[in-house]
């Protein structure tokens, strides 16, 4: 199935893209016009039930997301690329890691839920599951991943935004593929992998990555972005954009048997 992206840059580093749960293709709108296009090919991809893939109909799972943005990939000519995934999109690009680890040069996770998914107790599920179709639980949920700090009009814009761009049965499917899927037994953690954390974000932080990600990666880094909660692309793009391109550009050069497959 034909995927809806748009690119950035021509550079002769590709990179995909992954949105988060709340987000799709223009998640990343914040921090476009500051990326390097000379060296980096940057593509931002949707998922099947979000922004113009909205009526497209799918599974809504990660592996369902892996395997799409590997035809995407293929569909372009990238014979080896790096990733960058935000929340949900963390999840994914270690699926497509580990669905396709010779190809993948690096991983960028920012915000990232981890492989091993959240546990959550039943209230904490009930304001996630109910989010689907109540936009002020999706507010409640923005407003409190973000420390609360944030104005109550962008708080706003954010749900309405998710809600207009995203299907509720994807929505909702989506939810549980990021909160219950499991492939941590898949991770071989050969990649270089940059954790990007806010330090306003109650979950997905600091402690999180050192729990996760630093155990399973042995040439993972976790940056902690200063005045950012969940959402830095938003909250400080100029920083999000200098430590995503700061790490790409130390990544080395893809393998000849990758540029050659």
């Amino acid at each position: 199935m034909a995927n809806t992206f748009h690119r950035v840059g021509n550079g002769p580093h590709p990179v995909l893209v992954l949105p988060g749960w709340f987000g799709d293709a223009h998640a990343f709108e914040p921090i476009e016009a500051w990326l390097d296009g000379g060296a980096f090919s940057y593509v931002f991809m949707d998922y099947r039930g979000y922004g113009g893939m909205r009526d497209a109909p799918g599974d809504y799972t990660i592996d369902e997301i892996a395997t799409d943005a590997l035809a995407l990939a293929d569909e372009l000519g990238f014979a080896s690329f790096s990733l960058i995934g935000h929340s949900m999109g963390g999840m994914a690009i270690e699926r497509i890691a580990a669905l396709a680890p010779k190809r993948v040069r690096a991983l960028v996770a920012v915000a990232p839920v981890p492989c091993g998914g959240i546990r959550m107790d039943a209230a904490r599920r009930a304001l996630f599951e109910g989010a689907a179709v109540q936009v002020e639980q999706r507010r409640t949920i923005i407003d409190r991943s973000t420390g609360g700090r944030l104005p109550a009009s962008w708080v706003a814009w954010k749900a309405a935004y998710s809600a207009a761009r995203s299907m509720p049965a994807a929505f909702a499917a989506y939810f549980h593929a990021w909160a219950d899927t499991d492939f941590s037994d898949a991770i071989d953690g050969r990649h270089p992998l940059k954790a990007l954390v806010g330090r306003h974000d109650p979950v997905f932080n600091a402690a999180l990555m050192a729990d996760t990600y630093a155990r399973r990666y042995p040439l993972a880094s976790v940056e902690v972005l200063e005045n950012a909660g969940h959402y830095p692309m938003n909250e400080t793009p100029l920083a999000l954009a200098a430590a995503i391109e700061s790490f790409l550009l130390s990544v080395s050069p893809a393998p000849a048997s990758a540029r050659t497959r």
